[in-house]
């Protein structure tokens, strides 16, 4: 076994809930296995991993999963974090996600594919997958490219350490490659900076008010102006500072969000990581396993698409 914190090589790490969300709105129900069973996400999502090893040719890999997609700890600070998305509150454990129907059957079949092909698969309990990307990629000592459609992310980018996000825009054929000049010319911020700038604007996806008046663009002109978020505050005490009497007031009136957003937003970096081998693998961990479930799920040449990938 391999410690995380010995990555030398291209790391490529995986939102996995998010890609085979995409999988599955962007592969039609129609593919199915031989009872019936709807199993376009896990097609898909075998088919996106085949694509992105061999278009970019990472060394290792890993399949970062949301063990919860809604942390307590992140909801005791901002009570309307994910709170349209709740299918079902449960105590003492996570809240039921809004999943599709014939979505959530197919989650534990991706899983036992995944371990049979011995591709590392990483949840870790009080969680989200965002925390266990973010862990993996301060520890790593190589470039690292995470995939994901969840612009969250964006604040890992780092220039300097090769850390990128491949950001899907059609499948996984067409990713945008966004580094720090990209979200330069985007956003006008760069890797750190974009915490900052989602913080203030807010995300309705996710339940974060932002500050009121403060859009998109206001937000990268004071960041702009004042360099960061403790910047901005900073300025609103200071009366000869250049906020507008509208900003000032809007932002004092949220001190409460801004005090407790941080560390909503912004990815954990300290998530207690288990020791796995993060090799990407050249030849199934257990063929047996592997077989049974592509025999029961009909998993044909999507799988044997991506061994052939994989033992090139």
């Amino acid at each position: 076994m391999r410690s995380v914190t010995e990555q030398t090589r291209r790391l490529m790490l995986l939102d996995t809930a998010s890609l085979y969300f995409r999988a599955y709105f962007g592969v039609p129900e129609s593919v199915k296995a031989p009872d019936g069973t709807p199993v376009n996400a896990v097609r898909g999502l075998l088919e996106f991993i085949d694509r992105l090893v061999k278009d970019h040719r990472p060394d290792a890999l890993v399949a970062c999963m949301d063990a919860d997609w809604r942390p307590q700890w992140r909801v005791d600070l901002i009570p309307s974090y994910k709170a349209h998305r709740v299918a079902e509150e449960r105590e003492g454990g996570p809240d039921e996600e809004e999943v599709p129907d014939t979505l959530s059957p197919q989650v534990p079949v991706i899983e036992a594919v995944l371990d049979a092909l011995g591709i590392a698969r990483v949840g870790v309990a009080g969680y989200e997958a965002d925390d266990v990307i973010g862990t993996f990629t301060g520890r790593a000592t190589g470039p690292v490219d995470i995939v994901t459609g969840d612009r969250d992310l964006y604040q890992l980018v780092d220039d300097k350490r090769g850390v990128r996000v491949l950001y899907p825009l059609k499948g996984v054929g067409t990713l945008q490659l966004t580094d720090e000049s990209w979200l330069r010319e985007k956003y006008g911020v760069d890797g750190a900076g974009y915490a900052d700038l989602a913080l203030l604007r807010g995300d309705p996806s996710d339940g974060l008010p932002g500050v009121p008046g403060i859009g998109e663009k206001t937000a990268a002109k004071l960041l702009a102006e004042f360099g960061d978020l403790a910047g901005i505050m900073a300025a609103v005490g200071d009366p000869t500072s250049r906020l507008t009497p509208s900003q000032r007031k809007r932002l004092d009136e949220s001190r409460p969000y801004v005090a407790v957003a941080p560390k909503v937003v912004k990815v954990a970096g300290d998530v207690p990581l288990p020791d796995v081998d993060t090799t990407l693998p050249h030849a199934p961990r257990d063929p047996a396993a592997l077989d049974a479930l592509a025999t029961r799920w009909g998993l044909g040449g999507s799988l044997q698409r991506l061994l052939s990938t994989l033992h090139a």
